[in-house]
């Protein structure tokens, strides 16, 4: 099926005006709000077609009019100007119908589609909206009281009455579903990108941009949160160093040596898996938590790690060579401090790096 047309008069709907410092999103809302309006008077005009009244033709022609201009302003005006022409078209309408029809018609309630437009047509000025609110309010009072008082110019049967309250409160849930949709959505998109920019400032702070693990500042934090949160029985922590880096960087270049760092983080997660928190502390060491593992299954745990590390191969043009790596492992004492137990896994590990490296100290 050729939908063409449908898509023409989405485009034809949603046209920008082009202006740079004009909300496109507001002139739509308008646009809709102005072209439903118009649509109204239209079926007004097929309902009061048995009516021959000056004053009813007087009314639908001036309302069809203004509009039409309305909808017109929305592609040529600026934004501010459309504004103030359909609050004052919309109040002025709402006026002349009552004072026509009569308040059992229910035209009064188009004054809580001015409102809603109110608040949502521009950031700021909350003391003026509300000023506008109030005086919406008592515009709204004054015209109960009018129409009590005083008689309507054109006198309807009943059965007109209720089609007219029908087709109003179809106009006017339409026109206020339109506008909370359009303003709604666009906050929620905007929520949406502030969550997830929030989302991706935290990520970068918290990994190592080489590697892709966390790094020093996360490894603090996690730490805190798990031995805060009581839920684990048995903690390990490891800390553990790429033995004779130095001697990588200075014989084959830092660009090699970053690949050994990013190969070596990757080696870790896929050997460790869920069983642990990796991060990089600093240069080429880590930190390796293990959740609710003693230091016997930690050591098990490492032990493969380890025998992973050996296994890979690096290429330095045409020189392959390998890497070890020594690991300070400490069951984490509930009793004592989260320094001194780094402090613990630190010690174990420059015990490893003085008898001879490539080994797990516990």
């Amino acid at each position: 099926m050729n939908l063409n047309w449908l898509h023409n008069i989405v485009q034809f709907i949603t046209k920008d005006t082009g202006d740079e410092n004009e909300s496109p999103k507001l002139i739509v809302v308008m646009r809709i709000v102005a072209m439903s309006m118009l649509l109204y008077v239209t079926i007004s005009c097929l309902i009061y077609i048995n009516i021959i009244n000056p004053i009813i033709i007087m009314l639908l022609l001036a309302s069809f009019i203004a509009f039409m201009s309305i909808v017109v302003m929305t592609y040529r005006a600026k934004t501010k100007t459309v504004v103030y022409a359909i609050n004052i078209c919309m109040v002025v309408w709402s006026a002349a119908t009552l004072y026509i029809c009569g308040w059992d018609v229910g035209v009064q309630q188009f004054i809580t589609v001015i409102l809603v437009l109110c608040f949502f047509s521009s950031y700021g000025k909350y003391k003026l909206k509300i000023c506008y609110a109030i005086f919406l309010c008592a515009f709204r009072i004054f015209l109960y009281f009018l129409c009590r008082t005083s008689p309507s110019a054109l006198v309807l049967n009943e059965n007109l009455s209720y089609i007219l309250q029908i087709l109003n409160s179809i106009t006017i849930f339409w026109c206020i579903s339109v506008i909370a949709y359009i303003f709604g959505k666009s906050s929620r998109d905007l929520d949406h990108k502030l969550v997830a920019y929030n989302t991706k400032l935290e990520d970068q702070a918290n990994t190592d941009a080489l590697t892709g693990l966390y790094n020093r500042r996360k490894g603090m934090s996690y730490m805190h949160e798990i031995i805060d949160s009581n839920k684990h029985n048995s903690i390990s922590l490891c800390i553990c160093d790429i033995d004779f880096f130095k001697k990588v960087n200075d014989n084959y270049g830092h660009d090699i040596g970053d690949i050994v760092l990013k190969q070596l983080a990757q080696t870790m997660k896929n050997t460790l898996k869920d069983t642990s928190f990796i991060a990089r502390w600093g240069g080429e060491e880590f930190l390796i938590v293990f959740p609710s593992y003693n230091g016997d299954e930690s050591y098990v745990l490492l032990e493969t790690l380890q025998n992973d590390i050996k296994a890979m191969e690096f290429q330095a043009g045409e020189t392959s060579f390998k890497i070890t790596m020594t690991f300070g492992l400490a069951e984490y004492d509930f009793n004592s401090s989260l320094d001194n137990n780094l402090k613990e896994a630190d010690e174990k590990l420059y015990m490893g790096k003085e008898n001879g490296r490539d080994q797990i100290v516990y």
